[in-house]
């Protein structure tokens, strides 16, 4: 195995099938063989928008989540959201929060996805509205203005596009996806909501040809 060898993650901190991954997903990564290293990229699912969730994107989005309790046991859904909330079709500005804790390193960049989907799915927040974000970023030890300051800013957003691009020029137009790149090749690894162990058989099949 070759030292440049990368496992690229492509997710969005608002996606729910992302939140469903979430602990398989961690059994992956400690699990992964060494010489791996893994990169995580935003797939950005829907742009800065101001107008209320249409009810039929309402509707869907709700059904993808029964849909996820029945698939993968032990997630957790406050649907109680739905009604505290007013829910908007935009998660760039999550994305830009995480892409404001990358700064800080995988460790916290990892504590600002798990804090927005806590947020989102848990705790009936909006990980939509710069203030529930700002808040997250306090949470996770970030100093809350200069993290408020930085999330609208043209460079924030110039790096999400720069994501985005990435993901999609590797094939990472669904989340969350998994790419492993060796040798200069990129293949896409299938994922498994409740089977840690058969995605890291993948890896270690695509390793080894």
């Amino acid at each position: 195995m070759q030292p440049q060898t990368t496992l690229y993650f492509v997710h969005d901190p608002m996606c729910s099938w992302c939140y469903a991954f979430r602990p398989v997903w961690t059994q992956i990564e400690q699990q992964l063989p060494a010489g791996i290293r893994v990169q995580y990229v935003l797939g950005g699912l829907a742009p800065d928008s101001d107008q209320p969730m249409p009810p039929e994107t309402r509707a869907y989005i709700q059904d993808q989540w029964h849909k996820i309790i029945e698939q993968v046991p032990g997630t957790l859904f406050n649907f109680e959201f739905w009604e505290k909330c007013q829910p908007r079709r935009s998660t760039y500005p999550a994305c830009r929060a995480v892409l404001l804790a990358r700064q800080h390193g995988r460790e916290v960049e990892i504590a600002m996805i798990h804090a927005i989907q806590d947020a989102y799915y848990r705790q009936a927040r909006n990980p939509s509205d710069d203030a529930t974000l700002r808040e997250l970023a306090r949470q996770i030890g970030l100093d809350p203005e200069a993290f408020a300051r930085a999330l609208n800013a043209e460079t924030t957003q110039q790096a999400l596009l720069e994501d985005i691009r990435f993901a999609r020029s590797i094939g990472g137009d669904s989340f969350p996806s998994l790419f492993l790149q060796q040798n200069g090749a990129i293949r896409s690894i299938p994922h498994h909501y409740t089977d840690a162990a058969e995605v890291l058989r993948t890896i270690k099949a695509g390793l080894a040809e």
